[in-house]
């Protein structure tokens, strides 16, 4: 880790449009008019403290001059999952970084970020002259009440690396530096999943008892034992309810728990599916997220203990019933009102806030997590549409990306390739990372899917399978054995690296071991510029 020494200069920013107010040099801090800013160098890094806060500060800026070498690449992460959009560019100066940045130039790498879990929604922006820091402190969309409060905002962390480190190095050098605390799984996470076969419909025990038989004839005997994941449609409501989860579906779903021990009883793992932050009966709608929400969403006040302990009591549940590992799904949706590709800088619509407003929308979800984390016991977590950054340390396993696909191969290239590829540097430092399911279904070609399934195998990632039982067949029953086998072992002994990441979104060409493989994304005619009339974000699970 490099040494990040104090910014040269700090801004604060008020909701009402003032414009940037500067804050002073001052006894080793930046004070202002609306706030109190103090950078404190610490052996974990460079702490950024907040004190004095009237009403209205919605946001502080740091910035650092250090000259950005003409033609470098600059890469960024994502505020949630990534959605196809990753990639090294040339600089633009106004190009959104949440989290953390890199720059790569033919003279080395270097990078800066914060440290996982802050107190602040936390982005940068760089440009030729150096970079600037964005702190949000709002909650809901409006600033949060923090008089009184020493708000820990973020801790600053950097990397620097000269040529003869390769920038996925360096990548994983920050992530290190900023997460030294992270809850992996066990042991390798591979299974079945229901989602891409049935999207949640027409599907009842029966199929999923069908994926647990399948996954384990796959897995051959190997001993680690694949999981079983019911995801979405088990329970009232729709394929996307909230809860109370309380039962499944009368008259299908009528016994979880024996569904969970029967899946565990031919040799799989349980898992289940949940959206934690939303209601689908509501009885009380004080307890709802104050706001604009697009129906017929009903989520919840996160800065409401009476939901946490709900929540917590859900988790508990699923856990008692059986089920060893725990998906929970949209909970950014729910709090934001928005996905993370529509987030942007103001992430939510300005005008509400949560009942609580003395914590901020980082402090709410991380709250959140943490909530769940507890309640799961020994169980796994598996996030999906939550913030990695905050998640880290929290969650086992980390969806990084938005949904593939079992109906059209170019969503499942554009956002499995995309995500392995550019955060599989998270993949052991904040996470197991889990770039979502590799599907064989009617509607896919498994000759695109196989590539993508022996890929993930040999990365040592999580490897979810949804196989339709009409597309097997002896050969992809065998690609499926052989990349399971590969998976429950643990992946390639180096991992895996793609070796054109600099100059693609997708990369084709990565190091397996010590061969270097060519992977084919692409149809006949190349990418689709279309996604088969699937919306980005239109569907998830």
């Amino acid at each position: 880790m490099t040494l990040v020494g104090p910014p040269d200069l700090v801004v604060l920013v008020a909701e009402d449009g003032a414009g940037p107010i500067p804050a002073a040099p001052d006894g080793g801090g930046f004070a202002g008019p609306a706030a109190r800013v103090d950078v404190v160098q610490r052996p974990e890094g460079l702490a950024v403290e907040i004190t004095d806060v009237p009403a209205g500060l919605a946001r502080v800026a740091l910035r650092w001059s250090r000259p950005v070498p003409p033609g470098s690449l600059v890469y960024g992460d994502a505020w949630e999952r990534s959605y196809g959009s990753l990639h090294w560019q040339p600089i633009q100066a106004e190009r959104l970084l949440p989290w953390y940045w890199l720059v790569h130039h033919r003279d080395g790498t270097r990078g800066m970020g914060v440290r996982v879990r802050p107190s602040a929604f936390c982005c940068w922006t760089v440009d030729e002259d150096g970079c600037t820091l964005w702190l949000d402190v709002r909650s809901g969309g409006e600033p949060a009440l923090l008089t009184g409060r020493r708000l820990n905002a973020a801790t600053v962390v950097g990397v620097d690396a000269g040529p003869d480190e390769p920038a996925l190095a360096v990548h994983r050098r920050l992530c290190r530096a900023m997460c030294d605390d992270p809850v992996l799984p066990g042991g390798p996470v591979v299974g079945a999943n229901t989602w891409y076969r049935t999207y949640g419909v027409n599907f009842g025990p029966a199929e999923v008892l069908q994926d647990a038989d399948t996954i384990v004839e796959l897995a051959d005997g190997h001993p680690v034992r694949p999981f079983c994941v019911v995801d979405a449609g088990w329970s009232p409501g729709g394929v996307a309810p909230g809860g109370p989860w309380t039962h499944g579906i009368p008259g299908l779903f009528d016994d979880m728990p024996g569904l969970a021990a029967e899946i565990a009883a031919r040799g799989a793992r349980p898992g289940i599916w949940m959206r934690p932050a939303a209601m689908s009966d509501v009885r009380d709608a004080g307890l709802l997220r104050p706001g604009p929400r697009p129906a017929p969403e009903q989520p919840l006040d996160l800065s409401r203990p009476e939901n946490m302990h709900g929540i917590g009591e859900d988790v508990r549940r699923l856990v008692d019933w059986g089920f060893e590992m725990v998906k929970h799904d949209f909970s950014t949706f729910d709090h934001f009102g928005r996905w993370g590709f529509q987030m942007g800088m103001q992430m939510t619509q300005p005008g509400w806030h949560p009942a609580d407003r003395t914590r901020t929308n980082a402090e709410l979800l991380v709250g959140l997590y943490r909530t769940i984390r507890e309640a799961a016991g020994d169980a796994w977590i598996i996030g999906c549409n939550t913030v990695g950054h905050l998640a880290a340390g929290l969650v086992q396993i980390q969806r990084t990306g938005d949904d593939t696909s079992g109906l059209a191969w170019e969503r499942t290239r554009r956002m499995g390739v995309n995500t392995l590829a550019f955060r599989l540097a998270q993949h052991g430092t904040f996470f197991a990372l889990d770039p979502d399911c590799v599907p064989c279904t009617p509607h896919t070609p498994w000759e695109r899917n196989r590539e993508l399934l022996d890929l993930v195998a040999r990365s040592g990632a999580t490897l979810f399978a949804s196989v339709d039982p009409a597309c097997r067949t002896p050969d992809v029953d065998a690609n499926l054995r052989a990349a399971l086998r590969i998976a429950l072992d643990g992946g390639e002994p180096d991992g895996v690296e793609p070796q054109d990441w600099l100059q693609t979104s997708s990369p084709r060409r990565w190091r397996t071991g010590t061969t270097v493989r060519e992977y084919q994304w692409l149809s006949d005619l190349g990418a689709s510029p279309y996604l088969d009339g699937l919306e980005i974000g239109a569907v998830t699970s």
